[in-house]
């Protein structure tokens, strides 16, 4: 029996809302379906000891954070009824007001979805190895803790 392939959730800068409508438009030929529910996380323009946030720039070892959004994903189907899961976080720089972070589940029933759609995005909160410097407009930076 051959080794799993883990599918790459790690897509290059922002996630465009285009990435987002095609994603979702794929799901219109599975007629089983009948909720879907969505989190978009958007990069903040915080203002942090007086300065501004303009991006964060995401890193990650591309590998391990696969495996550990692959293992958040299939928790989510063995504790949820999901038809489809999907997560997508963004690596390298990403500006303020841009997505970083679609989570997209599908069930036969709304309120799996929502649920789904919750405990993915808060284990990505807790486990997966993604580091974002946040880079402000004076071309200074910090490392950013996740709330």
């Amino acid at each position: 029996m051959g080794e799993k392939k883990i599918k790459n959730s790690l897509v290059e800068g922002p996630i465009t809302p285009e990435r987002i409508g095609k994603s979702i438009g794929h799901h219109q030929v599975k007629t089983n379906i009948g909720a879907h529910d969505i989190f978009l996380g958007q990069v903040r323009a915080d203002e942090i000891e007086g300065k501004t946030v303009t991006a964060i720039d995401y890193s990650a070892y591309d590998e391990m954070a696969n495996k550990v959004f692959d293992e958040i994903r299939e928790a989510a189907f063995e504790k949820f009824d999901l038809t489809c899961g999907h997560i997508y976080h963004s690596k390298g720089v990403v500006k303020a007001g841009e997505i970083c972070l679609f989570v997209f589940t599908s069930s036969k029933h709304r309120e799996m979805a929502f649920e789904a759609t919750r405990y993915i995005t808060e284990e990505i909160k807790i486990k997966a190895p993604v580091f974002g410097k946040e880079l402000f407009e004076d071309h200074s930076f910090q490392w950013k803790t996740n709330e």
